[in-house]
């Protein structure tokens, strides 16, 4: 009996089991059963049954994942990983997109569109503040006692680092002429803006950003399938398959966590903003921190799953793609939604606040990428990270509770610029001092690009 308790489709079951409740509520009275909705149940009641659902569908999408790790390229297995992981943020971010453009031209409109930004460049800052920092700090400390290769131990004051895979050189490339066009971003003319923009998203910054996105996939999914690390429990079970039901079942995974996740996250972060909204905490700043902090749950949890699993390797990697394709396809797509929304094509406006947030969420990527050229991050990196981030958000959290609106938004405007600067220079000095890493990591990504579309017979190693 007990050994067939430990078999590992018995976790699946488990996953699968933490869901059902979502899924009763969510769609039990539409198909005629006697169940409460979500409309009658509370608000913590809501936020418990999804935020379960968000759980396990988490840990079904990181087992497909690894499953399929045997069958596509690991880079893409990680990076359809990372956009389902990050769907519910599309979700969020979209719907305030949409009711930008269906209202274009109006108050209500451009504050719509605001919060579009406002919730992106949030996302934006807590995958890196948050997730790259603590799934560090967290991969550091799992290492005492596990076997994780990936960590290195040095001697001096918080010293020790996790080892990032050099083939993460293309994701880094990438990301990094993403994160220089997005200081542009601000500078795109504005149509269909109304009264106060600024600025806006439009089709030019859809183009270079889904097109460099477009690029990269097209690169990584002509690796090589088959070499894969050692997997056990779920993931090794279901590889150990015959292909047509390995493959149904990584279909399966897939497709039922990417849908349990979109129509839970939504629901889990929205109730977590009444809750916060019960409390006094501004709209604004709840959908900018509290809200995409609930729809990056997901992928946070996944990559500690991996982490947990001595698979920090690939824990990094999920990372890393997901704030590429966050900071490509998120962006580039918002102008799509508006525009569609609208019934032309236009740009997704915004105010000086968000000219000054985007520009923040640039200089963040941009020290992050500076971090990890040497394909290293330590404990002391990870922690400036962290304090960086979360230093400025409790600044500007401050500033709403001491202030009026008009004049906390002023002050807080000034913040992000100083952070700014700041980020700007201690990345812009760490790229300096490793410049010799930079010149590596573009000849790598150059050469896995030759690799790709020429012969495939160029290797990364001779850039080296």
């Amino acid at each position: 009996m007990f050994g067939r308790l430990r078999h590992p489709l018995v976790g699946v079951a488990i996953a699968l089991a933490t869901t059902l409740p979502w899924v009763v509520t969510r769609f039990g009275a539409e198909a005629g059963l006697p169940v409460p909705t979500s409309e009658t149940l509370g608000t913590g009641v809501v936020v418990g049954f999804s935020g379960l659902a968000v759980l396990g569908a988490s840990f079904l999408l990181a087992w497909g994942a690894e499953t399929a790790e045997k069958d596509v390229p690991q880079a893409f297995a990680i990076a359809v990983l990372a956009v389902l992981a990050v769907a519910p943020e599309y979700a969020v971010d979209a719907l305030y997109a949409w009711n930008a453009g269906a209202n274009a031209g109006t108050a209500e409109g451009a504050r719509a569109a605001n919060l579009a930004v406002a919730n992106m460049t949030g996302a934006n800052r807590i995958l890196i503040g948050v997730g790259w920092s603590t799934i560090a700090l967290f991969t550091v400390v799992r290492a005492r006692t596990s076997d994780d290769q990936a960590v290195t131990e040095r001697d001096g004051f918080m010293a020790n680092a996790v080892t990032l895979d050099r083939d993460l050189s293309t994701e880094m490339a990438f990301l990094l002429a993403a994160t220089v066009f997005a200081f542009l971003v601000p500078f795109s003319p504005t149509t269909l803006a109304g009264a106060g923009a600024v600025g806006g998203i439009g089709v030019v910054d859809t183009l270079v950003l889904v097109g460099l996105y477009a690029l990269y996939i097209a690169i990584i999914v002509r690796g090589d399938a088959g070499e894969h690390e050692a997997n056990v429990g779920v993931p090794a079970y279901l590889q150990s398959l015959p292909r047509v039901p390995r493959v149904a079942s990584e279909v399966f995974l897939f497709v039922y966590a990417g849908a349990m996740i979109f129509v839970a996250v939504e629901p889990f972060a929205h109730g977590l903003e009444e809750l916060g909204l019960q409390f006094g905490i501004p709209e604004f700043f709840m959908i900018q921190w509290i809200a995409p902090l609930a729809s990056e749950s997901p992928e946070l949890i996944v990559v500690a799953y991996l982490v947990n699993k001595s698979r920090s390797t690939a824990g990094f990697n999920a990372l890393i793609s997901s704030k590429l394709n966050q900071w490509t396809l998120l962006i580039g797509t918002l102008a799509v939604v508006y525009s569609i929304a609208a019934g032309q094509v236009g740009a997704l406006p915004f105010d000086t606040k968000q000219v000054a947030e985007i520009w923040i969420t640039a200089a963040q990527s941009l020290f992050a990428i500076a971090i990890i050229t040497n394909f290293e991050i330590s404990v002391r990196e990870a922690a400036a990270l962290f304090g960086l981030f979360i230093s400025q958000v409790l600044v500007e959290f401050g500033l709403i509770l001491v202030y009026p609106e008009p004049v906390a938004e002023a002050l807080s405007i000034d913040v992000l610029y100083a952070y700014t600067a700041l980020y700007l220079v201690v990345g812009g000095v760490l790229l300096v001092v490793r410049r010799e890493e930079v010149r590596a990591l573009g000849a790598r990504a150059f050469v896995t690009a030759r690799a790709a579309f020429g012969d495939g017979v160029a290797s990364a190693e001779g850039a080296d």
